[in-house]
């Protein structure tokens, strides 16, 4: 199995900035994409951004220029770095890995963390 762990929440004021970790452990062979995605209430969970393997990045475009996504593959992390943040932006994010766990059929799956609170307050 595959566990996320997340850190790096908090409450800050609109404007300022944050980071969150995830970091992957278990059974691990490959792991491929890595991402967050983020739920505000009443809303449906969205992508903020996500890594390939290679490094290639992909943003979702309300956060294009004020977020940036990393990953070290050594610790098996990801990383976002949020910057000028909004009120808009308050919602629990969540890091989702694509994993391989076993070279054999089925072997593959995506797992997700737990969840970490951002709150921006105006």
């Amino acid at each position: 199995q595959v566990q996320l762990v997340e850190s790096g929440g908090g409450l800050v004021q609109s404007g300022g900035s944050l980071r969150l970790s995830c970091a992957a452990s278990g059974s691990i062979l490959i792991i491929y994409a890595m991402g967050w995605y983020r739920q505000a209430p009443g809303k449906q969970r969205e992508l903020v951004a996500d890594i390939t393997s290679g490094g290639s990045t992909n943003y979702s475009d309300f956060v294009k220029g004020r977020f940036t996504i990393s990953r070290d593959n050594a610790k098996n992390t990801v990383y976002l770095q949020m910057n000028s943040l909004k009120p808009e932006d308050t919602a629990v994010y969540y890091c989702l890995a694509d994993v391989r766990t076993s070279i054999l059929p089925g072997g593959r799956s995506r797992y997700w963390g737990q969840g970490t609170q951002v709150t921006v307050s105006s």
